[in-house]
C-alpha cells in the first residue's frame, strides 16, 4: 500500500466559497475600499486594502541560487526487485513496496525566468515520504560534476552567472574558471555534447553522482550508485533546436511534463544501483569518492530494484514546487553518506539554504512534511505552524520519556578513507583526461555527433578573450588532439575576440 502524503483540498469549480479578508471577515467585493466622503483620500483603517498591498509587496521569496528554474509533480516508487542482501532501507524492502513522492527538474545556472532548453546540466530531485522519514535524492541528469573540491562550488557557481561589472554573462568567466580547473573536463564534455540540451524532463536520466552507502543486513556496507533511466528513452535538441525553442516557448519542458501528465501519460524511470565494496574501493582505478569519475558499468554492473512513476500534476506551484525543499541530509536508516568532499558541504549547504528562503521550520510546510516526525527539543522560531509539540517538555524529562530507536552504524575502513579523500586535492593528472577521451569516442560512434560536440564548444568559446581560448584549446588537446585542433580551427575560423 502507498502511504497517503496529505494535501491541499483540489479547486473545484462548483464551489462557490465566501470571499473573505485575511483574517476570515466576509468583504462583499474584492474592489471595494473605505475613503473620506465620495472623492476623499483612503483611510488607513480600510485592513482589506491595506492587507491586499502589504501581502502584495511580500509574495516573493528568494529564488533558489542554484537549480531556480524547475518543474515538478507527483508520482510513487515501486520495488521490483529484491536487494535486501545489500540493503536494509525500509522502503527498499519487500518487492511491490510503493512509496509516495514528490521530484523536481531543473536547469542549474539560469534564473527563474531562463529558458528550459538552455544548455546547462538538469537538476533530478525526488523526495520520498517514507514511514522513517523523508528520503532526499538531490541528482542530476549527468553522472559526473565539474568539481571534487567544495571550496570550488561556490566559485565555479560564479563564473555560471554574470559579470560584477557588466552584468552580462561572461564566456570569458567561463572558460577562464574551466580551463585553469582541467578536473571539469568530463562534465564539459557531456555538457557541451547535445547531452546539454535535453528535449525534455521526461526524456532525460537521472544520476547520484556521489557514492553513499548502503548498510547490509550484517552492519557491513557497500558503496552505491544509483541511476534512473528513462522509459520514455533520451531524447536531446541540437544547438540549433535549443536555441529556437528558447525563443518560442522558453517553459517548453515546464508545459510538456505538465500536459504530458494531464493526459494520462504518465513519466516513469527504472532504477537501478551499482555496488563497489570497501575492498573494491581500495582497488579501483579511479578514487572512488572523485565526482570527476564514473563508475564502468563492465566491471560494476546495474542492478536493477525499482521504478519511479509520475501521476499527479500540482495544484499550486509556489506551495508545492517553489517551496519543497531537497537535502542530501535528508537520509532514513539503512543509508549513510561516503566520504566524498563536495557530498560533505552539501550536506549542509542545502538545509542552510532552505532555512534562508523559507524559514527555518520549512520542514513544516506540507510538501516538505514527513509522513511523521516527533522531535520537541526543535521547536519555536518562524512559522512554527504545527501545533509547535503543544505541551511536551523541551527538554529530555523523565515525565515525559521518549522511545529512541538504535540505529546501527557502521565500521567504515577510516584510514584509507583519509588518504583517498586527501587524494581528491592533487593537482590535475593524465589520469584525470581517460574518461573524457571515452566519451569522446562514445560520441563518434553516432554520426554527427562530434561535430555537434565542436560547433557547441565553438559557439560558445569564440566570445572569450584570446589568452582564455588558447588555454582552453590546450585542455582540450589533452582529452584528445584532434580534438583540441578542431575546436581551434572552428573558433578562430569564426572571427572569435581579440
Amino acid at each position: 500500500m502507498v502511504a497517503e502524503k496529505k494535501s491541499e483540498s483540489t479547486f473545484k469549480y462548483n464551489e462557490k466559497p465566501v470571499y473573505t479578508t485575511s483574517n476570515g471577515a466576509p468583504v462583499d467585493h474584492p474592489s471595494k475600499w473605505q475613503r473620506v466622503g465620495t472623492h476623499g483620500p483612503l483611510l488607513l483603517q480600510d485592513f482589506h486594502l491595506i492587507d491586499l498591498l502589504a501581502h502584495f509587496d511580500r509574495e516573493r521569496i528568494p529564488e533558489r541560487v542554484v537549480h531556480a528554474k524547475g518543474a515538478g509533480a507527483y508520482g510513487e516508487f515501486e520495488v521490483t526487485d529484491d536487494i535486501s542482501d545489500i540493503c536494509t532501507v525500509n522502503m527498499l524492502n519487500g518487492i511491490g513496496k510503493k512509496t509516495p513522492c514528490i521530484t523536481r527538474f531543473s536547469t542549474v545556472g539560469g534564473e527563474k525566468g531562463s529558458p528550459d532548453s538552455a544548455r546547462d546540466p538538469r537538476g533530478f530531485a525526488i523526495k520520498f515520504y517514507t514511514q522513517e522519514g523523508n528520503w532526499d535524492w538531490v541528482y542530476n541528469n549527468t553522472p559526473v560534476f565539474f568539481l571534487r573540491d567544495p571550496t570550488n562550488f561556490p566559485l565555479f557557481i560564479h563564473t555560471q552567472k554574470r559579470n560584477p561589472q557588466t552584468n552580462l554573462k561572461d564566456a570569458t568567466m567561463f572558460w577562464d574558471y574551466l580551463s585553469t580547473h582541467p578536473e571539469s573536463i568530463h562534465q564539459v564534455m557531456h555538457l557541451f555534447s547535445d547531452r546539454g540540451t535535453p528535449y525534455s524532463y521526461r526524456f532525460m536520466n537521472g544520476y547520484s553522482g556521489h557514492a553513499h552507502k548502503f548498510i547490509k543486513p550484517d552492519g557491513s556496507f557497500v558503496y552505491v550508485q544509483i541511476h534512473l533511466k528513462s522509459d520514455q528513452g533520451n531524447k536531446t535538441f541540437t544547438d540549433e533546436e535549443a536555441g529556437k525553442m528558447a525563443s518560442e516557448n522558453p517553459d517548453f519542458s515546464t508545459q510538456d511534463l505538465f500536459e504530458a501528465i494531464q493526459r494520462g501519460e504518465f513519466p516513469s524511470w527504472t532504477v537501478y544501483v551499482q555496488t563497489m565494496t570497501p575492498e573494491q574501493a581500495e582497488k579501483f582505478k579511479y578514487n572512488v569518492f572523485d565526482l570527476t569519475k564514473v563508475w564502468p558499468q563492465k566491471e560494476f554492473p546495474l542492478r536493477r530494484f525499482g521504478k519511479m512513476t509520475l501521476n499527479r500534476n500540482v495544484e499550486n506551484y509556489f506551495a508545492e514546487i517553489e517551496q519543497v525543499a531537497f537535502a542530501p541530509s535528508h537520509l532514513v536508516p539503512g543509508v549513510e553518506p561516503s566520504a566524498d568532499p563536495v557530498l560533505q558541504s552539501r550536506l549542509f549547504s542545502y538545509p542552510d539554504t532552505h532555512r534562508h528562503r523559507l524559514g527555518v521550520n520549512y520542514q513544516q510546510i506540507p510538501v516538505n512534511a514527513p509522513l511523521q516526525a516527533f522531535n520537541p527539543f526543535q521547536r519555536d522560531g518562524g512559522m512554527a505552524v504545527n501545533g509547535n509539540y503543544g505541551a511536551n517538555p523541551n527538554y529530555p524529562s523523565s515525565y515525559r520519556p521518549l522511545t529512541y530507536k538504535p540505529v546501527q552504524a557502521t565500521n567504515p575502513h577510516e584510514q584509507w578513507t583519509g588518504q583517498a579523500v586527501s587524494a581528491l586535492f592533487d593537482e590535475v593528472k593524465p589520469v584525470d583526461y581517460e574518461q573524457a577521451r571515452d566519451l569522446w569516442q562514445v560520441l563518434g560512434r553516432t554520426p554527427g555527433q562530434q561535430a555537434n560536440y565542436v560547433n557547441n564548444v565553438a559557439g560558445h568559446l569564440s566570445a572569450a578573450q584570446k589568452d582564455t581560448r588558447v588555454r582552453t584549446y590546450e585542455m582540450f588537446s589533452r582529452v584528445s588532439p584532434e580534438l583540441g585542433a578542431a575546436i581551434r580551427t572552428a573558433v578562430e575560423g569564426r572571427g572569435a575576440r581579440l
